[in-house]
């Protein structure tokens, strides 16, 4: 008998990415797995399209931690696998997943590479980022899980918004081990712009203080899947960056971007806080 799975996928506005993101999980070779959308308020036809492929349609919000972890208490699965819809499976990813999980009972959760497609320039540049992080323990996070240990280590924490995944994963760890699966989920970038990607770092740094009040390190910029350790493991295979010279330095730029937005969206936020106080 088989393990069922619960596929969870939480939206909001995604009437562009989602078909795809939910027909990929019908798709799936492993076929005993229930889906369940979570939408937070979506005023497109967001609902209506999940709507086409279950019938497990809900709404919560404020923010996605709330979103998965309601999910999960909707679920009936014996694991869950947690993805966003403007992410798609590639057709082994669920079989995969138990079958690693199942050959060794220790494993609480397993780690799913992922590879970034777009449209434009600024999505190529994506793309090679995210190719440097298949395989780094310290910056990809999990997503499948024991859907007991999951709720055990009490879910993704609502407080927070940016680094949830990577504070669920440190979590899920004082549980047991973390296997990997060689499938790949392939996060569907869209045409990403510049100045949107930047302003979305500055707003998870603006939430950031939760993270690391949970996550203690001597500093932001050392820490494991910090700036200065992201631009050591992008030294460290030059080949990449000089394979499309143009890709690579627009890739470090565009990086540089996001980790000056989000200090000062840190900074920002401490010097609000600090008003506040006095």
């Amino acid at each position: 008998m088989s393990a069922k799975v619960s596929v969870i996928v939480t939206t909001r506005n995604n009437q562009e990415t989602l078909a795809a993101c939910l027909q990929t999980i019908v798709n799936q070779l492993y076929k005993d797995i229930e889906l369940i959308v979570v939408d937070n308020n979506s005023s497109d036809n967001t609902q209506e399209i999940a709507g086409r492929f279950t019938e497990r349609v809900y709404n919560k919000g404020p923010e996605r931690s709330a979103q998965r972890n309601y999910a999960v208490s909707k679920a009936t699965g014996e694991y869950v696998l947690i993805i966003d819809s403007d992410m798609e499976l590639s057709l082994e990813v669920v079989g995969e997943c138990v079958a690693k999980a199942e050959a060794d009972l220790t494993i609480a959760a397993v780690i799913i590479p992922e590879e970034s497609f777009g449209e434009g320039f600024w999505a190529s540049c994506k793309k090679l980022e995210r190719s440097y992080y298949v395989g780094q323990d310290n910056i990809e996070a999990a997503r499948f899980f024991r859907k007991d240990l999951f709720v055990k280590a009490g879910g993704y924490n609502e407080s927070m918004t940016g680094g949830e995944d990577w504070d669920l994963t440190r979590r899920m760890k004082q549980l047991g081990k973390h296997g990997r699966i060689a499938a790949y989920i392939y996060h569907n970038e869209g045409q990403p712009k510049f100045t949107r990607t930047v302003k979305k770092m500055y707003y998870y740094g603006q939430h950031a203080a939760e993270y690391f009040a949970n996550n203690p390190t001597n500093s932001a910029l050392t820490d494991q899947s910090g700036p200065i350790q992201r631009y050591k493991l992008f030294l460290s295979k030059p080949g990449k960056l000089l394979r499309n010279p143009i890709v690579g330095v627009g890739m470090l730029t565009l990086k540089t971007a996001e980790y000056a937005a989000g200090g000062i969206g840190m900074v920002a936020s401490r010097t609000k806080g600090r008003e506040a106080r006095t």
